[in-house]
């Protein structure tokens, strides 16, 4: 029998295949609503609770926008709370980008910087990393930032209540154009006000009284 596919509009053939081999067959109401407006890319805040497919969510969205492995300059960058949440995201690429050639790096607090440099200069697609490793990472090494055509920060809600905003705004100021996307399992006051800093005219799904709508 069958495996049904997920109800996505113009998904990517390979990525819809591994997808299915996944199991990953049936959107959650919010994966439904944010589809279209992260495929567009469009700047955008995404809730989700915790267990309804958040990484998952990230992987696909980044998976679908750079498609396949191009030159030599890092395309996509992940922001997550730590190493486990950076294990955990290099797993769903491996799986859900298994029928494409992008190159895939994590990297965290304890992880050696010097080999890591070394690596994206040989060309890489998608760096994951906690905000600290980034920051080091991009500060000095002479990267240029305006290659990054999509910046996710995941568990947004938690990594701005430990004051980590500050790294993501000067990260996202070093980018001239690029999608800007948060994830996270609440809205906060934080998330908001950093959105309308560094976003424009962002969309908020995953919120009922604001579901699909511009709040800025």
């Amino acid at each position: 029998m069958p495996l049904k596919k997920m109800n996505f509009k113009k998904i990517n053939p390979n990525l819809q295949k591994a997808l299915e081999e996944n199991a990953i067959t049936e959107p959650t109401e919010v994966q439904a609503d944010c589809w279209s407006t992260l495929k567009s890319g469009a700047d955008a805040v995404v809730v989700m609770p915790e267990g309804e497919g958040k990484s998952a969510t990230i992987a696909y969205t980044v998976i679908q926008k750079l498609e396949k492995a191009i030159g030599e300059s890092t395309r996509a960058l992940i922001i997550v709370k730590d190493k486990e949440a950076v294990l955990q995201m290099l797993e769903y690429f491996e799986k859900l980008g298994k029928y494409t050639n992008l190159r895939v790096i994590g990297c965290n607090d304890r992880t050696d910087i010097d080999d890591e440099k070394n690596i994206i200069s040989a060309g890489m697609d998608v760096l994951i990393g906690t905000p600290n490793k980034i920051n080091a990472m991009f500060s000095g090494a002479g990267f240029n930032m305006n290659t990054i055509k999509i910046f996710v920060v995941d568990d947004a809600d938690e990594l701005f209540k430990l004051r980590y905003d500050s790294i993501v705004q000067r990260l996202s100021m070093s980018i001239e154009k690029t999608q800007r996307l948060f994830f996270a399992s609440q809205l906060t006051e934080r998330i908001e006000i950093l959105a309308d800093k560094i976003m424009i005219e962002p969309f908020l799904f995953g919120v009922e009284d604001y579901e699909e709508e511009d709040y800025d």
